[in-house]
């Protein structure tokens, strides 16, 4: 058993590049002309990872969501990992939306990815461990194989392969 491979699958995001992201995105908002005079506002919640993105209007929500997604993906952060929230009115005629950051990957997910790499036949074995999984086999070839099966499906996660060995 101990020359089996494995690799774990993970979804995590560096919260340190989500935060300068923000702040370059803050910076930007603050120096264009079109946002003069406004109340667009970007803040970070890092301990339950969430953003709150607020404006005056849907319109400059809109384009503070998108300079924010600009910076966040300069980054290196996967869009796929920012979960929106409905746009909702707020005080003083603005509108806010939050924005949640996935970190781990869920339950129902991560079962999906567990029963696909079961339906593969390969000779590998995919335990649940808490927000991640653990992909054990005999075969380098084989952890390979489910590495790129799984590059090629769309999970709506940004998914890393890590601890290869």
């Amino acid at each position: 058993m101990s020359k089996d491979s494995s690799f774990d699958i993970v979804s995590k995001v560096d919260m340190q590049e989500v935060k300068n992201a923000v702040t370059q995105a803050q910076r930007e908002i603050e120096q264009r002309f079109d946002f003069k005079g406004s109340k667009s506002s970007i803040e970070l919640n890092e301990k339950d990872a969430k953003l709150i993105v607020v404006s005056d209007d849907d319109f400059k929500l809109r384009n503070v969501t998108d300079i924010l997604e600009a910076k966040l993906v300069k980054r290196g952060i996967s869009l796929k990992s920012v979960k929106y929230g409905k746009i909702e009115p707020a005080a003083g005629g603005t509108v806010r939306q939050e924005a949640t950051i996935q970190q781990g990957i869920p339950q129902e997910k991560a079962k999906d990815i567990s029963k696909m790499i079961r339906d593969t036949k390969l000779k590998v074995t995919a335990q649940i461990q808490g927000d991640q999984l653990r992909v054990t086999g005999a075969k380098k070839d084989d952890l390979q194989a489910i590495i790129g099966l799984l590059k090629q499906q769309d999970f709506d996660l940004d998914l890393q392969f890590v601890n290869y060995r």
